[in-house]
């Protein structure tokens, strides 16, 4: 059974996206989508995608919480940004970060989090050297950036993955 459904609740996931996008249940939509997604649970077979064991269930929801609150945080302050207008110019900038993670999904999970936060993108991460570049849309503390990513985001990312 695990040769013909690699990667079961992934192919259910997409099978629930596909039916969730097409706002329909007929028989033809879920053919449709469980071929989709059991061939797209094939592709991963062939990216050959590291298994990662996540540790710190508790660790998740508070991260999750923090996040949520980064967002929004982030949501009014950019709003900020765009409504004071001229009246005060934007500092945008980039940060460097010397970031210890290096399990690849905890990385990729940092790479979500901050470009889906406002004002935020992940732009580099040089794996030798362990330095992540981000671009800030008002960037006043370098320094007080680097910190609420190494505080917030990667320790919590640290203990669930590693």
């Amino acid at each position: 059974m695990r040769y013909w459904f690699p990667y079961p609740l992934l192919s259910l996931s997409l099978l629930a996206l596909w039916l969730l996008i097409n706002q329909s249940i007929s028989p033809g939509h879920i053919m449709l989508g469980s071929a989709l997604g059991i061939s797209w649970a094939w592709i991963m077979v062939n990216l050959q995608p590291d298994k990662t064991r996540l540790r710190k269930f508790r660790r998740i929801a508070v991260l999750t919480g923090h996040v949520a609150i980064d967002v929004f945080r982030s949501n009014l302050a950019v709003m900020g940004v765009i409504l004071r207008g001229r009246s005060r110019p934007v500092n945008s900038g980039f940060v460097t970060i010397d970031i210890g993670l290096r399990d690849d999904n905890a990385l990729a999970l940092l790479a979500c989090i901050l470009t889906a936060t406002p004002g935020t993108a992940w732009l580099e991460f040089d794996r030798q050297t362990g330095v992540l570049t981000i671009h800030v849309l008002d960037l006043e503390n370098a320094e007080r950036w680097s910190d609420l990513i190494r505080r917030r985001y990667e320790a919590p990312l640290k203990e669930i993955f590693e």
